[in-house]
């Protein structure tokens, strides 16, 4: 093990550009206006998908566009946070449970820790899902390295006594 008790050592000798994360991190998408979202870090998923409602695709100045709503925070609905970004393509995704169903994708900037880079995002409804967010296999990929045995390694960005935004 590494001095950090984290990986073997030789892992950060193979792949020192990637960061280490956990199976599941708060993670942010400043250019959609969301500070911070718990997400899980799911190697089992090809597609990263993101909690939406209220979904409309509309054109704005000849290019269509996707206006959402998201409940940032699990088992919380009173703060919502509207988006808007580039409707990139739509494509039938199945779910884990084996349902196909027609997503919108756009691309946004996702912020891991210190990092940043473009990553593709289906819009689907996960109010029933334990997690807001799924950063899956494509959005993992040369960016970063999962330690399936912890959580938030680069730390809880939770906030004491948060009150939700009404």
């Amino acid at each position: 093990m590494s001095e950090t008790g984290m990986l073997p050592s030789y892992h950060m000798k193979n792949y020192p550009h990637l960061l280490v994360v956990g199976w599941r991190e708060w993670v942010a998408m400043p250019a959609l206006g969301i500070d911070r979202i718990k997400a899980k870090i799911d190697t089992g998923a090809r597609t990263s998908t993101l909690h939406a409602f209220d979904i409309e695709v509309l054109k704005y100045r000849g290019r269509d566009v996707v206006r959402f709503k998201v409940h940032p925070l699990q088992r919380q609905s009173r703060r919502v946070i509207v988006c808007q970004a580039d409707l990139v393509d739509e494509r039938i995704i199945r779910s884990s449970s084996g349902h196909s169903s027609l997503r919108p994708v756009i691309m946004t900037r996702l912020q891991v820790g210190p990092c940043t880079w473009d990553i593709e995002l289906t819009l689907t409804n996960r109010d029933k899902m334990g997690f807001r967010m799924l950063i899956g296999r494509q959005a993992i990929r040369k960016h970063l390295l999962v330690h399936p045995g912890r959580s938030f390694i680069l730390g809880s960005k939770k906030r004491k006594n948060e009150v939700p935004t009404p």
